[in-house]
């Protein structure tokens, strides 16, 4: 099996296109200003594309075959995912907006997995695969009200459903030939994927579940549109194939199974590795929280979250003077607003210092250390600018029928571990 799916990889590669036409993978939505917009991007140096990219994550495996595949391909498949499971956080809401933005912007499509069966085996919403799918569509919302480039054409929701049912005589053999070269402690120690750890009572579906994640890496669906020197859209024949993704853009805590994955590439003797980027983990508001959880409101904000409770949540945060490490509220600076702004503006009186816009996190965190900065004072410009990336997500689950709708749904829903 394992071989055919390398022939098959190997065939697509070596197709060329007709003559006078240029190959470009797009989706048939995808604008004209967006196709200019492709192109230009790969002007872009390499080491350019990969200092972007780098920067996504807190951990690359690895940094060489990264510039490597820049080097010699254009247009990298990166693979993501999420499970539907409640209200959407503010690290999983604003920082895979970020993350997903710098990839295109590096020349990247971007897949994300929408698991709502993985959701289901890992017992979400209660099992319910109706409520499931109603969180998937609300964070999808979520996404394109917070600013994420989904309507250029090199972002694609994949519902897990769908895909699987679609073509399962290539997805299932791919499972079970993963569970069959795994022993039952190395799929155990990827339980962590699921918010679980091996000590706890799992469900035999909670068992396979890594075996899943792991083929989803081998299977992603990509649309190819041809397309003309002149930029036009040449619609002669449009190709729907599966492949192997680039890069796995996770977080820390799905690193096990994308090592997993590429354990499997060494058993099937297979030379491309899914790179491993994996992100920063943010934790949770008040002390000793490793990450935010969303069975507990104060542990985090929420995309939706009105002003005045931003407000109250930072407020309480734990954010001790001159502290940096194990600080919640400088991580969100670091991670949230100055990606997002470039810049953060502390708004003090003279007595304390005056107004005062940090350039860099660096040049904060040295204030912060040496007392020229006062949790005080750093609170409430925190909040201010949480307040301003939130607004329009705010807006649109206001104004939106369908998010309105949605919202009232999904806040409904007991959360179910």
């Amino acid at each position: 099996m394992a071989s055919t799916m390398e022939n098959e990889e190997i065939k697509e590669q070596q197709k060329t296109p007709d003559e006078g036409i240029e190959s470009l993978s797009i989706n048939a939505s995808q604008s004209h200003d967006t196709l200019n917009s492709s192109i230009h991007d790969a002007r872009m140096s390499v080491e350019e594309r990969f200092a972007i990219i780098r920067s996504i994550g807190e951990e690359c495996i690895q940094d060489d075959e990264l510039m490597n595949l820049l080097a010699h391909k254009s247009e990298p498949i990166c693979y993501d995912g999420f499970e539907p499971s409640g209200r959407m956080h503010i690290a999983q809401g604003v920082m895979k907006a970020i993350s997903v933005n710098k990839l295109i912007s590096s020349g990247c499509r971007v897949k994300i997995w929408v698991a709502d069966w993985f959701a289901q085996l890992n017992n979400k919403m209660g099992g319910d695969l109706k409520k499931i799918e109603v969180v998937g569509r609300y964070m999808i919302e979520i996404w394109k009200s917070v600013g994420m480039d989904i309507c250029g054409g090199k972002v694609e929701f994949l519902w897990s459903s769908k895909e699987i049912n679609g073509r399962a005589h290539e997805y299932w053999p791919l499972v079970m030939d993963i569970a069959r070269r795994n022993k039952l402690p190395r799929i155990l120690r990827c339980v962590q994927i699921m918010g679980r750890s091996e000590q706890d009572e799992l469900t035999a579906a909670q068992i396979f579940y890594p075996c899943m994640q792991c083929a989803d890496i081998f299977s992603l669906r990509v649309t190819t549109l041809l397309l003309r020197k002149d930029h036009s859209l040449f619609v002669h024949s449009v190709a729907a194939h599966h492949l192997l993704a680039d890069i796995c853009q996770l977080g820390m805590d799905q690193r096990k199974v994308n090592v997993l994955a590429r354990e499997y590439c060494d058993d099937i003797k297979r030379k491309n590795k899914p790179i491993i980027l994996s992100h920063h983990m943010l934790p949770g508001l008040q002390q000793g929280q490793e990450k935010m959880s969303k069975s507990d409101p104060s542990s985090s904000i929420f995309m939706e979250d009105e002003e005045g409770d931003v407000n109250v949540k930072i407020k309480k945060a734990y954010c001790p003077p001159k502290t940096v490490e194990g600080n919640p509220c400088l991580e969100y600076l670091k991670y949230l607003v100055f990606p997002w702004f470039d810049e953060f503006k502390v708004e003090r009186n003279s007595k304390n210092g005056g107004d005062k816009t940090y350039a860099s996190f660096e040049e904060l965190v040295a204030d912060y250390e040496g007392e020229e900065l006062h949790p005080g004072d750093l609170k409430p410009a925190l909040a201010k600018a949480l307040n301003k990336i939130l607004q329009p997500v705010r807006d649109h689950f206001n104004k939106d029928e369908n998010a309105k709708k949605l919202l009232r749904q999904v806040k409904a829903f007991r959360v179910t571990r």
